[in-house]
């Protein structure tokens, strides 16, 4: 048979291994950013991230420790939407984005500058991470300004405007006339035969109370359909058609603040719309980088050396293979641990030993320490 050719990254489950870091990424930012992660030789990019992540695991273990003197304050990633298509928009002069994008946005803001807050105050000790942090934009103004404005669920806060809570108001009072008005109506004809149940509804967006079909002709008012069945007519009363007709002039005005609303944030947002996009890219940084080290501290992971280029060294004390760690984890197990040592005179290393013995494991922990390192 041809023989088998695999990448060696494919070989030693690299996919894998970034699926379970992936665990401790909460936004679609990290997971993009972690996505993008590849082996490289470079040996100056290599030693920058190990020195990075080597921080970053500091950091999460000082923060962990909050009791203690000289702890830091825990940097927070929240599950944020894929920002791309809505930082793209914000580019096109004259485009509204809708409440949830600008949600979105204004979360972003406020992890940003919590995060930006905290790595800067501790950058004494934590440079690098602090360096990181500094490519975040300082827009606390602006996140304070659009903060509480959008609710959850992609709505406009009742106080997102002076005119918007009024209208609200409004809307709340003008929905109690009618309900008054109808019930006045339900009383007069509860016991006439007039109406097929005792309750009101709404139909094309105005108030209006089943009546039997046939029975129509005793109510002045406006029909707006039949039920399913044909059974039961959906009237409007003329005493509440002006009543209703009110409600629908407010909803109108209010669509129109919240639309104005949507405009005046969107504008706002564009103005930074460089520095949001930088602060995401930074922050999508920092979010990987404090995931690596979060994996690190559960798998009670160390920061590997590279040896110089003119004496070039592999020793590895008491490995791990991380797959197989999580795998006996879960079944209460523990791994066995592989301790080698391999340098420029001594370059073959001859392992034996039955099946099961552990030498595939001992050769893919190996390889797949290597490309952690190199990743």
């Amino acid at each position: 048979s041809a023989p088998i050719s695999m990448h060696p990254a494919a070989v030693l489950e690299f996919e894998p291994l970034r699926a379970l870091v992936g665990h401790y990424v909460r936004s679609s930012l990290g997971r993009a950013e972690l996505a993008q992660i590849e082996p490289t030789s470079d040996r100056a990019q290599i030693e920058a991230a190990l020195a990075d992540t080597e921080e970053a695991v500091t950091y999460v273990r000082t923060s962990s420790q909050p009791q203690q003197r000289g702890a830091t304050a825990r940097v927070r990633f929240d599950d944020i939407a894929e920002l791309g298509p809505t930082l793209a928009q914000l580019r096109i002069e004259g485009a509204t984005l809708d409440a949830a994008e600008i949600y979105e946005l204004s979360r972003l803001l406020d992890l940003a500058a919590e995060a930006r807050t905290a790595l800067l105050s501790a950058s004494e000790k934590f440079p690098r991470l602090a360096a990181h942090a500094s490519r975040i934009a300082d827009l606390r103004e602006l996140a304070h300004d659009l903060r509480g404005k959008i609710l959850p669920d992609g709505t406009l806060a009742d106080h997102a405007s002076v005119a918007l809570g009024r209208l609200r108001r409004e809307c709340e009072k003008q929905r109690h006339l009618i309900q008054e008005s109808l019930e006045r109506f339900l009383r007069a004809h509860r016991q006439d035969g007039t109406l097929q149940e005792d309750f009101v509804t709404i139909r094309n967006d105005r108030f209006v109370v089943p009546v039997v079909t046939g029975r129509e002709r005793g109510v002045d008012g406006v029909i707006h359909g039949a039920s399913g069945s044909g059974r039961t007519l959906f009237v409007e009363p003329l005493e509440t058609i002006n009543l209703n007709n009110e409600l629908v002039h407010l909803h109108e005005e209010e669509l129109r603040e919240v639309h104005r609303l949507l405009r005046e944030f969107t504008a706002r947002l564009r103005e930074h719309a460089v520095e949001i996009a930088a602060t995401a890219g930074a922050l999508a940084r920092l979010e990987l980088l404090f995931a690596k080290a979060e994996f690190a501290v559960d798998f009670n992971c160390v920061v590997p050396r590279l040896s110089p280029d003119n004496a070039r060294r592999l020793i590895l004390s008491r490995a791990r293979h991380p797959l197989l760690e999580d795998i006996l984890r879960q079944k209460k197990k523990r791994v066995v641990p592989v301790s080698l040592s391999l340098d420029q005179s001594v370059r073959t290393l001859l392992i034996s030993g039955p099946n099961t013995g552990g030498k595939t494991v001992a050769l893919k922990t190996v390889g797949l320490l290597a490309l952690m390192t190199h990743a």
